[in-house]
């Protein structure tokens, strides 16, 4: 399945190391924020890390949809230097900051982070000047 014209509001750069896509505050963003990641990965050699890589996306955009309006960015970054990492990073218009909480049995969110956090190398967020950026690393399998 393709990206549509109207699923993604910008693509910066396909090629090299760095990609990032800007999806539009609408719930269709998840799927096509999963499709892209598995696109690129697959590109780079790195469908081992699909599955997870589009998982933890998914959950970090619909965080974003949940709690914010606006686009989301979605950034894949493979850092000189450091061939072992994937970096990825979601990043909406609402300046708050995530908290990783635990979840009731009963809950029906509030896992997310939590899932993030287990999964992942190391994760965190920052402030910007247009929002905030949700980031974690993954370990590539040489």
């Amino acid at each position: 399945m393709g990206l549509l014209a109207w699923d993604v509001i910008g693509v910066f750069d396909t090629e090299g190391d760095c990609v990032e896509w800007t999806f539009p505050a609408d719930p269709g963003a998840v799927r096509t924020a999963r499709s892209a990641v598995r696109r690129q990965l697959h590109g780079w050699g790195l469908d081992s890390l699909g599955d997870l890589t589009a998982l933890l996306v998914s959950e970090l955009v619909t965080n974003s949809l949940r709690h914010a309006s606006g686009p989301i960015g979605v950034r894949l970054l493979r850092p000189a230097g450091l061939p072992a990492v994937l970096l990825v990073e979601v990043s909406d218009p609402l300046p708050d900051l995530p908290r990783e909480r635990v979840a009731r049995p009963e809950d029906e969110s509030g896992r997310g982070l939590q899932l993030v956090a287990r999964a992942s190398r190391r994760w965190g967020s920052r402030p910007g000047d247009r929002g905030k950026t949700v980031w974690f690393e993954l370990s590539v399998p040489t």
